[in-house]
């Protein structure tokens, strides 16, 4: 599968909404929503404006060759407080069918590059236990387990732990 890493812009929104859906919705339950809904089209769109506004945060998205799928998406955003301004979260997705063919990795590559142009000199993620693959990629990408987070994130009625994960950023 070819596909083409680039920021993600406000016409992207329903393509996200439902990549985001159809994550979640998988039964290992790689991605946590709120009440199973993500954000609306109307609020996705909303926020990719936003962003684009905003030098501290950023959207990818790894668009397919051919029928211009969107088959993943990477977030980023640099923390708030001063004493960390240095470190950014990132969040990343990659749809069932495009996995295992170098989307995630080309999207991590792109959060590298942000970070290097934005002097983010650390990149940190939390990724669930379970997620083998995930953790798998993350670690043959360079990120380092740096901690483990009890009860980190409600699922339901249910607080599940997470894994803390970092890249420094050379």
């Amino acid at each position: 599968m070819s596909f083409v890493v680039r920021p993600a812009d406000p016409g992207d929104a329903e393509a996200l909404v439902r990549l985001a859906e159809a994550v979640s919705a998988e039964p290992e339950g790689w991605l946590i929503s709120v009440d199973g809904e993500w954000r609306s089209v109307g609020e996705e769109r909303r926020y990719l404006k936003a962003v684009r506004r905003y030098p501290h945060a950023a959207v990818y998205v790894a668009e397919r060759d051919g029928d211009g799928a969107i088959v993943g998406r990477l977030s980023l955003a640099r923390d708030a407080h001063p004493a960390s301004a240095h470190v950014a979260d990132l969040g990343l997705m990659v749809a069932v069918d495009a996995r295992r063919q170098g989307v995630g990795r080309a999207l991590l590559e792109a959060a590298v590059e942000w970070a290097r142009g934005t002097g983010v000199q650390k990149l940190e993620l939390h990724v669930f236990q379970w997620n083998e693959p995930a953790i798998a990629l993350y670690e043959r990408f360079g990120f380092e387990r740096e901690g483990f987070r009890k009860a980190h994130y409600r699922r339901g009625e249910e607080f599940v732990d997470a894994v803390l994960m970092a890249y420094a950023v050379a």
